[in-house]
């Protein structure tokens, strides 16, 4: 038979059983988020709780993370002690739009429940090519005449540029 008695300890647990019956809004669980290459992880640590009492929703990129984990005495028991917490737990956290959650999977194990959310194609570093080209034109600086820029290398039959057709114009003229 299970016996101890710490009075500083019931008045704890009384203390939190009169915290937890004024408000009955959910409470929160641990977790860890980070980054692994091109996926993004998310563990949430429900001791306890049964996969089938995990509500996993998506909602214009927010995950919501509800479990419920339940203390259902017999009949004939007679409860000793009951310290572990029980009831409604969620958890709300907000994707960012480079987070694939339509092939996010879910996996509970040993009372962590581990999420795994792709990093979205478009978000992914990616090389991007520079090209040249042939027509390519230097601008030479102005003369000291005040002679607009020419390019040194004018494309065969195009005019060279005026200083109203660049938009080089002097404000007041």
């Amino acid at each position: 038979m299970l016996m101890r008695f710490d009075p500083y300890r019931e008045f704890d647990r009384l203390a939190e059983q009169l915290a937890a019956t004024a408000s009955q809004a959910p409470r929160a669980f641990p977790m860890d988020a980070y980054r692994r290459g091109d996926q993004f992880i998310i563990k949430f640590d429900l001791p306890g709780v049964e996969p089938a009492a995990i509500d996993l929703t998506v909602e214009q990129n927010v995950l919501t993370v509800r479990a419920e984990r339940r203390f259902e005495p017999r009949q004939d028991d007679e409860v000793v002690v009951a310290e572990r917490p029980h009831g409604t737990y969620t958890r709300q956290i907000f994707l960012g739009d480079t987070l694939d959650s339509e092939k996010m999977q879910a996996n509970c194990e040993h009372g962590v429940l581990t999420l795994t959310i792709p990093v979205a194609e478009t978000a992914k570093p990616r090389r991007v090519q520079v090209s040249g080209s042939q027509d390519a034109q230097t601008i030479e600086p102005q003369t000291t005449g005040g002679a607009p820029a020419t390019p040194a290398r004018q494309p065969a039959g195009e005019a060279a540029p005026t200083a109203a057709s660049t938009g080089m114009l002097e404000p007041g003229r």
